[in-house]
């Protein structure tokens, strides 16, 4: 597993895959993953925002971490089977961060939060994106890239979601499609719109 990437056309190729986990392989709109927050916390925008900050933070600090806990303590001992556990722990451990520095400094966006904040732990786009950086072999910096692109797609998804949803609270739509039935439909055709991206960027 390389550490460092070669020069050369380096820094397109994190642009490439930034861009690419952001729009052509969305977690949220084309991989399908992370659906438990992205619908209970898109209901207004101050939620929606800090959410997505809060898993940009995680999945980019988890990405690095479980990447060099792969690297250098579970390949060269042997322990690859406990893979999974040792990057839940990680990842639990952010999450835990993120919400002792939310409750002290932003006690209301925190309340707001609910169980959805701690839920980020076992929030499968959280772990996924670290698997995925293992099994693609990708350097340090290119798992740090793609968690990034990753948890940035996932927040603009949340953003995007959430202001559609509020502007249709206004709208007073058919009583049969208030709810729960309204944001299903919207999150599917926002995920047809995002499944238009597909072959924008060639990996």
């Amino acid at each position: 597993m390389p550490f460092f990437v070669g020069h050369g056309d380096e820094m397109s190729e994190y642009l490439l895959l930034i861009i690419s986990a952001i729009l052509v392989n969305n977690f949220v709109l084309t991989r399908f993953l992370g659906i438990c927050p992205f619908l209970g916390v898109s209901k207004d925008v101050p939620t929606a925002t800090g959410m997505g900050l809060a898993v940009i933070f995680v999945i980019t600090c988890a990405s690095a971490v479980t990447w060099l806990f792969q690297a250098f303590i579970l390949d060269p001992l042997g322990l690859g089977y406990l893979q999974t556990i040792a990057f839940i722990l990680v990842i639990a451990t952010f999450v835990q961060f993120v919400e002792l520095v939310m409750k002290k400094m932003t006690p209301a966006l925190h309340k707001a939060m609910g169980i959805f904040l701690p839920l980020i732990t076992t929030n499968c786009c959280v772990l996924a994106v670290a698997l995925i950086n293992v099994r693609s072999s990708y350097s340090l910096m290119k798992s740090i890239a793609f968690g990034f692109g990753a948890s940035a797609g996932f927040a603009l998804a949340l953003l995007l979601f959430t202001g559609l949803r509020e502007k249709i609270e206004r709208s007073n739509p058919p009583k049969a499609f208030r709810g729960v039935a309204i944001a299903l439909v919207t999150a599917g055709l926002l995920s047809l719109a995002f499944m238009g991206f597909s072959g924008l960027v060639k990996m």
